[in-house]
């Protein structure tokens, strides 16, 4: 123990005999900078908890008092500790999944993609299904030799797996690509109809290039674990690896942005066992016939301790804008012919709305491209003019990447949170000019500012598995979309450090209706904390990106330190 950290215990010690009468806390943090996002309550250097609640927040003398023989006391050293961060839209099983397949977010190159999975069909048993996420053709270096559109064609990754079926999901989840014996057990070939949404690329020659847009991804059917345990362990594995990635990056709570009623039994099932260490908010993505039957059984907020709540039902109306399928009001500047997919009929969109409503769900619709989302704003205002007192619905818009100027103060003015992801803007800056042009891009793109002037609630994330679920890279590309080479992508949309810190917390909180419980550092709401090395607030831009996670608080428990508390 340093002189430093026991002069500091000794006088939480001397300032706990002297108290009159408080509460003994469990945990005491001090000596750092305590920042609650409440403007009632002040920031401070100390924070008190117990009973996994905020018991008080101060300085040393204010919560010394607090301190006693059981009371653990950890010295912050100067870091700061704000409420734990939310991730605002996220895949939570993805995470996971994706920590047990091919990575290919790294490659740069079609070539060094190939050369992955023929290393991979190496040691793999004939027939074996060869997986893999994270590919994105607008980051490599070089255009494959042969391509067609700027995706590449399947023949040189059909060559090194002749006897392995492949599947490569895209960084946005919105296309695949797959190989040759894939396609031929899928039974793709030329005169496969393209589905409801989606589309079988095919090449100049006529013939399917191994690209899958959207919807057509579903005519490639991985086949499942053979028992129903080795399912099982398959799930519990990708479950561990998402909660140790969550807790690694400081995340206490996840908004779960599209499951099935299976995964919410599974979900209840580790929450029974007490095996939910982070806070998840579920939205339910199925067919409308689905929904009606099983909704009511469904709902639950706060079950567990407040570890699980379903209240939202997720669709989607578009695509990506990385693989051409967000719908736009005009087609696409670098592909005039395109002008994206509706991957959920209208109609159907508005039953949704309609069950949404009918059995008090939040309803949250994934929409990218500007056509998308005023098709979602209309269904919205029509549903909200059905109700009196829409406004705490709180339907959410999820992404919002790209508006059309007239719809921007829709939000404000219909109360639509916009849920989208920050690093999602740095992360496709250096191309979306060339898919909307230089007009529409500032006109529409990321437009946090003009959201929020709207009066719209803007919420922060990573789309995680598309993106790292770091919310230090989200944090940082809000606050300076800054690009890699140097330029920043529309500055005048940057976010001040306290509305990015904000969109990450209580914004987030008040999206899934839970400000009064998290989100602030709140006496009396739970202890859910993050402790960062660095003051994201107040250091140098450029030294944000290098902030790290000191300590993940849920509930009180300290449950990821690496150094040790």
């Amino acid at each position: 123990m340093s002189r430093r950290t026991a002069a500091v215990l000794s006088t939480v010690v001397l300032l706990s005999a002297c108290s009159t009468q408080v509460p003994e806390a469990d945990l005491i943090l001090l000596n750092g900078k305590v920042v609650t996002v409440d403007d009632n309550v002040p920031d401070g250097t100390a924070i008190a908890v117990k009973d996994g609640r905020i018991l008080a927040v101060g300085d040393e003398q204010e919560i010394g008092p607090y301190a006693g023989g059981a009371t653990q006391v950890v010295d912050l050293a100067g870091k700061l500790a704000i409420p734990g961060f939310i991730e605002g839209h996220g895949h939570f099983m993805g995470i996971g999944d994706a920590q047990m397949i091919l990575d290919l977010a790294t490659p740069s190159s079609w070539q060094e993609i190939v050369d992955l999975v023929a290393d991979a069909a190496a040691s793999a048993e004939p027939g074996e299904w060869i997986r893999g996420r994270g590919w994105h053709q607008d980051k490599w270096t070089e255009t494959p030799a042969e391509s067609y559109e700027g995706f590449p064609v399947h023949t040189s990754l059909s060559a090194v797996s002749p006897d392995n079926p492949v599947v490569l999901r895209h960084a946005s989840g919105h296309a695949s690509f797959v190989n040759r014996r894939a396609m031929e057990l899928s039974r793709i070939s030329p005169e496969t109809p393209n589905p409801q949404g989606g589309e079988i690329l095919l090449g100049a020659d006529g013939q399917p290039t191994g690209l899958l847009r959207e919807t057509a991804q579903r005519l490639v059917n991985v086949p499942d674990p053979e028992t129903r345990e080795e399912a099982e362990a398959y799930d519990r594995q990708a479950f561990r690896l998402a909660t140790d990635e969550l807790l690694r990056n400081g995340i206490t709570s996840f908004h779960d942005a599209g499951v099935s009623f299976s995964d919410i039994d599974f979900l209840k099932t580790l929450a029974d066992e007490g095996s939910l260490r982070v806070r998840l908010y579920e939205m339910i993505r199925t067919s409308n016939e689905q929904l009606d039957e099983n909704l009511d059984d469904y709902r639950m907020i706060g079950y567990a301790d407040n570890r699980l709540t379903v209240r939202a039902i997720k669709v989607s109306i578009d695509g990506a804008l990385g693989a051409r399928g967000a719908w736009l009001l005009e087609p696409y500047s670098d592909a005039p012919h395109l002008s994206g997919l509706n991957l959920m009929p209208i109609d159907q969109v508005r039953e949704t709305a309609r069950l949404a409503l009918r059995e008090g769900y939040q309803l949250a619709i994934h929409a990218i491209g500007d056509r998308a989302n005023r098709e979602v704003l209309d269904i919205y205002e029509d549903t909200f003019a059905t109700r009196a007192g829409s406004d705490t619905l709180r339907w959410r818009i999820e992404h919002a990447q790209h508006i059309s100027a007239p719809d921007i103060p829709r939000f404000g003015e219909l109360g639509v949170i916009a849920s989208m992801q920050g690093v999602h803007c740095t992360s496709d800056a250096p191309w979306v000019p060339d898919r909307l042009g230089d007009e529409r891009s500032e006109e529409g793109a990321y437009v946090w500012q003009k959201l929020m002037e709207s009066g719209a609630v803007v919420t922060n994330g990573t789309d995680a598995p598309v993106e790292s679920v770091n919310p230090i890279a989200s944090y940082y590309a809000t606050v300076s979309r800054r690009l890699n080479d140097g330029s920043v992508f529309y500055p005048d949309q940057r976010m001040s450090r306290i509305d990015a810190l904000r969109s990450y917390t209580i914004n987030n909180a008040y999206a899934a209706f839970e400000e009064d419980i998290k989100g602030s550092l709140t006496p009396g709401k739970l202890a859910d904390i993050t402790v960062l090395t660095q003051d994201i607030l107040t250091i140098d831009e450029q030294q944000i990106p290098a902030t790290r996670v000191a300590m993940t608080i849920i509930g009180g428990d300290i449950l990821y330190a690496p150094a040790g508390p």
